[in-house]
């Protein structure tokens, strides 16, 4: 280990403050990171990579972004922290309406976590109930509700994901197989009356990019419905990233092309992008529901630096940045970042699948058919994908360090930064 990793080792536990930084998925030493500016960082000792970590999503813009930075410290001068509301938290969630119907009202928060975990507690105190489904390969945050483990059967509580979790906290948690139509519709046959709500990515993430099953958030949208649940999409790494409207306006676009009513979420949480690289999260949702929440309801949530004026400013000024033409040009640079990797593996006989959910993406060594469920996700060669990770690192590629994350493209990324991506997978490949 460097000086650099035996200090942090001595002082943070595992000598990280998040698990991935940690490179367990890949092994070896993670690279300290100094100083970023736009589709590049530079480690401790001066090396430079062309990034796909994107802050794990937020540097949506590219890093450091001129006007994000101006903002932000106009915004410091004026004040850290104030404990009242600004005229820019309302500004920011009007935007995030603005762009995603659903969300008639908004809670401004600090983290993701802390977005799905008042999502829960909404939905459980506005309907009364108890139960939540959740979905195998599908992250929510480190609640202990959602660090939840499939159980021993479809459609039976799950069981504790994390130590410090308590069987009582998981007991009320269904855990089933992302996409299965058919065991998601017998847990509403068997526990409806108790299902307070069903959670989910509105397209997976956190097991690699998987693309949803068409028609499948349609479904959970009508079995809440019907069963008076309450249906919450996680667009907390989505929302904004995969498309002007998270991956709900994906599918938004796909249904009002072929002359269908879109389907729509109870709740929806967002983080990363609305805050652009600051600590910034929201709940929205139907107005009803959001009225529940503390001053106006019975289901209590606070937080002393939700809306931190500095942070929204970072959020505020990214979102408007981000215009028609931005999202254009980042689709077409993950188009090409995905077809070439994708050719370049075929060429050299590797097996592949590619995972895309509007322009985020992942490949998945050794799988020739892209997945669905976790179970399948996880049959991916990962040593494979180390193998790469490393050997990329070695070329100046930064990709995130586990098999089962996504790369994210923004819109400092060149032709010629994919064109040496793609040139550094092929040079591994062979």
């Amino acid at each position: 280990m460097s000086v650099r990793s035996d200090r942090a080792a001595a002082i943070l536990p595992g000598g990280v403050n998040s698990p991935v930084r940690a490179w367990n998925g890949v092994g070896g030493e993670p690279t300290p990171i100094a100083s970023a500016k736009g589709a590049r960082v530079t480690d401790a000792d001066g090396r430079e990579y062309i990034d796909y970590v994107g802050s794990w999503g937020p540097a949506i813009l590219g890093h450091a972004h001129p006007t994000v930075v101006q903002a932000v410290q106009e915004a410091a001068a004026q004040g850290l922290s104030f404990g009242a509301t600004t005229e820019r938290e309302v500004e920011l969630a009007e935007e995030i309406r603005g762009r995603y119907a659903p969300a008639e009202r908004l809670r401004l928060v600090s983290t993701g976590t802390e977005a799905t975990m008042t999502a829960i507690r909404l939905a459980r105190g506005a309907t009364g109930r108890d139960v939540i489904v959740k979905f195998a390969g599908c992250y929510h945050g480190h609640s202990d509700a959602l660090l939840v483990a499939a159980g021993s059967g479809l459609a039976t509580a799950g069981v504790p994901d994390s130590a410090g979790v308590t069987a009582g906290a998981a007991a009320d948690t269904l855990v089933l197989p992302y996409g299965d139509e058919d065991a998601l519709t017998a847990a509403f046959a068997e526990h409806g009356p108790r299902i307070a709500a069903v959670i989910t990515e509105a397209a997976p993430a956190n097991m690699g990019t998987v693309t949803p099953p068409r028609g499948f958030n349609r479904l959970i949208a009508t079995l809440c419905r019907n069963e008076g649940a309450v249906f919450i999409v996680d667009e907390v790494l989505t929302g904004f990233r995969a498309g002007p409207a998270g991956y709900w306006g994906v599918e938004r676009d796909l249904d009002l092309a072929a002359g269908v009513e879109p389907w729509q979420p109870d709740l929806v949480t967002f983080g990363k992008v609305i805050g652009g690289g600051m600590p910034v999260a929201a709940l929205g949702g139907r107005a009803d529901l959001m009225d529940q929440l503390a001053p106006l309801g019975p289901v209590y949530q606070a937080g002393t630096l939700s809306g931190n004026p500095v942070a929204v400013a970072a959020g505020l000024v990214t979102m408007r940045l981000l215009t028609d033409d931005v999202y254009t040009g980042i689709a077409r640079r993950a188009d090409a970042l995905a077809d070439g990797v994708s050719t370049a593996l075929s060429s050299a006989g590797v097996t592949h699948a590619v995972g895309r959910a509007g322009t985020l993406l992942s490949f998945f060594l050794g799988l020739d058919v892209a997945p669905v469920t976790f179970d399948q996700a996880a049959s991916q060669d990962t040593a494979a994908f180390a193998r790469m990770f490393h050997a990329l690192n070695e070329s100046g590629i930064y990709l995130p360090p586990s098999a089962f994350e996504t790369w994210f493209v923004s819109d400092a990324h060149t032709d010629a930064d994919i064109d040496a991506t793609v040139a550094a997978v092929a040079a591994w490949a062979q």
